[in-house]
């Protein structure tokens, strides 16, 4: 007996209740799964698979949901039959997107006298990083906000920064108070003792260029950790 051959259905073969566009237009973008949320995006399928399959593929791959838009590099993501340079491109670029739309959302309610805030803020920027990233935020006198920069990129389990670095910056912005914030790529936000041993060091190197260390935060997975909080600055 020969095997029954599944027929592949192009999305334009689908019938319009299971095709995105149509459902979407009908009824809100809302009412979209997941795969064809991502199947309008990846527009055509490949290798005898519609759309949907490849955005199927997708989320089945590793952990299985939407975070490997921010998880997967474009190699990874290539790696999936049927997601070349363009689709791998278009999903990070999305992925992209959601992120400046969260951060756009947080900066309404930030207030650099509130760690959970700024953790808040910078928490999705953060928290998907697969190596320690340290950033430093530069403040006026009032405690405005002056801007932010990536300091350095680490290894998975370490980052190299040096206080020259910071105060570098929060000279060239004429900041009088800087928050250094750094992730953990374990998820686990409780600092080191070479992270308790860099942040006292630093505070001591502000006070001599009179330059306040106002935080260090670090970023774990939907956590974080405050020294300001844990009493473990100089108010």
């Amino acid at each position: 007996m020969q095997p029954i051959q599944q027929k592949h259905f192009t999305v334009k073969e689908l019938p319009d209740s299971e095709k995105p566009y149509e459902k979407c237009r009908k009824y809100g973008a809302e009412y979209l799964s997941d795969a064809e949320l991502l199947a309008v995006l990846i527009r055509t399928g490949k290798q005898g698979k519609t759309s949907i399959e490849l955005a199927q593929q997708f989320l089945k791959d590793g952990n299985g949901n939407l975070l490997n838009l921010y998880e997967y590099s474009l190699e990874r993501i290539m790696q999936i039959p049927g997601l070349g340079p363009v689709k791998a491109v278009q999903l990070k670029c999305i992925a992209e997107i959601s992120k400046r739309i969260a951060e756009t959302t947080r900066m309404q309610n930030l207030s650099f006298d509130n760690p959970a805030s700024i953790a808040a803020y910078f928490m999705e920027q953060m928290r998907h990083e697969p190596k320690e990233q340290v950033r430093v935020c530069l403040l006026d006198m009032k405690c405005h906000f002056l801007g932010s920069c990536v300091l350095s990129i680490g290894t998975v389990n370490a980052s190299i920064l040096s206080p020259r670095d910071i105060f570098r910056e929060a000279l060239r912005a004429n900041a009088a108070f800087v928050i250094l914030l750094h992730n953990h790529p374990s998820g686990d936000p409780r600092p080191s003792r070479e992270d308790q041993k860099i942040t006292a060091h630093i505070a001591e190197c502000g006070r001599m260029l009179q330059i306040g260390l106002a935080d260090h935060i670090i970023i774990g997975d939907n956590q974080y950790y405050s020294f300001r909080e844990k009493g473990l600055l100089d108010p």
